[in-house]
């Protein structure tokens, strides 16, 4: 009986994620069935509810010009690791 508290749970957690994410990406999402959306919008809900889940990290570093003494060039990456 626990783990069907659990599961149904989980699974209204699940639902309250994925339209917070459509939200977010302007699709109109409704409960229950949504097979009038189009695939393009779909995947943008799903790649919303990844880019939410998985942390961002910024480096930064400076870059020495080794052919010209003295100058040097500022460097940002922004990397999103991934599951």
């Amino acid at each position: 009986m626990k783990s069907d508290k659990l599961t149904a749970q989980g699974r209204e957690t699940m639902e309250r994620f994925k339209m917070e994410a459509a939200n977010e990406v302007g699709v109109n999402l409704k409960n229950g069935y949504n097979g009038d959306i189009t695939a393009r919008e779909a995947g943008s809900v799903g790649g919303m509810m990844v880019n939410m889940m998985t942390p961002e990290q910024q480096w930064c570093f400076t870059r020495n010009n080794v052919r010209k003494f003295g100058h040097s060039q500022d460097l940002t990456f922004l990397v999103q690791s991934g599951i």
